[in-house]
């Protein structure tokens, strides 16, 4: 394309003749069913009609008439447009029939581009090893989910240890003013996500102590209430309890599998680790083929697409700090510059998304009704509703056709990573 960018203006010229059959028609069908002073229902003068219901007739004249004529305009030029155009300085032939109608679009139109070449692309993927170390991981975490606990009655508490304890929190300048508050409350001696001061004050308890302590906390905490705030504890040690982990023999596979053997277990537990690891080294390479696809093809994308995807990396953002407790509007992060920063990366994700989609139609890729519902099955489960509610929600808001376009465009990076020239590493 000649255009640096998919921005487009066009001036739509309506004939004076269109514009009058249009006028007409439109003007008839108010005057059968117009309510004027003075005249029975669909009697009164077709001019007193038109000069009654002047802006509505010509309000209806230009939404039937500059949609086609856009459109019209559109297949002259074979442009496919992106979102919705603007039409802005309308020039309506009120009292001079002999002229046209005339408004402006603007829009952007999806990029025209030449293919590059996509097949036998060369690229190197790391097969997949896994060691003694990671199964005996795997196993390990086996173990603990399979743990119990049981309570402490021989020693005091010590780290690891599970403490179970009633307490309230009171701020240190206003002491009358219970802050937090927790019956039954958990704390995990010298855990991750323990606050150090519990662990060193809980440490050593037996139950039946009452123990107070202080916490200062952070202006940044990510519990507004409890930030910039120094809090006096006040808690009843309820009980104590240990994780006690089964032992990795035949006994723990019977228990949380159907294997009878910890051979057994050890070999499925390779098995998956290896299809792990084959899934990520796919993954890594055909993002390394998007990015070959990318550095390749030098077009202008539409900036309507980037900002859409800038929108959909900072939800991202906003959904993982969500899932970690923080309020996003309480993260210390600048938003507009982190939004600024994503347009690079954003510009590469459409630019490979509409190479993928074009590839597709080269290669006649198309997604059948049953990979669509297998989408919607999936999404569903995740999103915890049945598949038919979902499917009714995306036909209403127009989802389906955007989870068709997504189906066609992996098929399309499926087709160019299967066409590839793919080197094993063997370090």
């Amino acid at each position: 394309m000649e255009a640096q960018n998919c921005k487009r203006e066009i001036i739509i010229d309506v004939p004076a003749d269109v514009v009058q059959r249009e006028a007409q028609k439109v003007t008839g069908q108010y005057a059968r069913v117009a309510r004027l002073p003075g005249f029975r229902p669909g009697h009164a003068p077709t001019s007193l009609v038109r000069r009654r219901f002047k802006d509505e007739i010509k309000s209806e004249v230009v939404q039937a008439l500059v949609p086609k004529f856009f459109k019209t305009s559109l297949d002259d030029r074979k442009w496919v447009v992106v979102g919705e155009p603007e039409f802005q300085d309308l020039k309506f032939p009120d009292d001079q029939p002999d002229q046209p109608l005339t408004i402006k679009a603007t829009f952007e139109i999806y990029p025209e581009f030449e293919l590059k070449e996509y097949k036998g692309l060369q690229l190197e993927e790391r097969p997949a090893v896994v060691t003694e170390a990671e199964v005996d991981e795997a196993l390990e975490a086996v173990r603990e989910d399979a743990a119990v606990t049981e309570v402490v009655t021989d020693r005091p508490a010590q780290d690891g240890d599970y403490v179970s304890l009633d307490y309230q929190g009171r701020d240190a300048k206003e002491p009358d003013k219970a802050l937090v508050e927790q019956h039954d409350a958990v704390v995990l001696l010298a855990g991750e996500d323990t606050h150090p001061a519990f662990t060193e004050n809980l440490r050593g308890c037996i139950a039946g102590d009452v123990r107070t302590f202080e916490v200062t906390y952070p202006d940044d905490f990510a519990g507004r209430r409890l930030a910039g705030k120094t809090v006096i504890y006040r808690g009843r040690v309820e009980s104590i309890k240990r994780k006690v982990l089964p032992p990795l023999d035949d006994e723990l596979a019977k228990t949380v599998s159907e294997f009878s053997t910890l051979e057994e277990l050890r070999a499925k537990a390779r098995k998956d680790l290896e299809e792990s690891q084959q899934r990520r080294a796919e993954r890594d390479a055909k993002r390394s083929l998007v990015e070959k696809l990318v550095e390749t093809h030098e077009f202008p994308v539409p900036e309507i697409l980037v900002e859409e995807q800038m929108a959909r990396r900072l939800e991202g953002l906003a959904a993982q700090l969500a899932r970690q407790g923080i309020r996003p509007q309480q993260a210390e992060i600048d938003w507009r510059k982190l939004r600024d920063d994503s347009r690079p990366e954003a510009e590469k994700d459409v630019r490979g998304r509409l190479i993928l989609t074009k590839i597709a139609e080269r290669e006649k890729i198309e997604v059948t009704e049953a990979e669509v519902d297998e989408t919607i099955r999936e999404l569903a489960e995740s999103q915890h509703e049945t598949p038919a509610a979902l499917k009714t929600r995306l036909t209403a808001n127009g989802g389906l056709a955007k989870i068709e376009s997504t189906r066609r465009t992996q098929k399309a990076l499926d087709f160019v990573y299967h066409n590839a020239q793919i080197i094993r590493k063997t370090e």
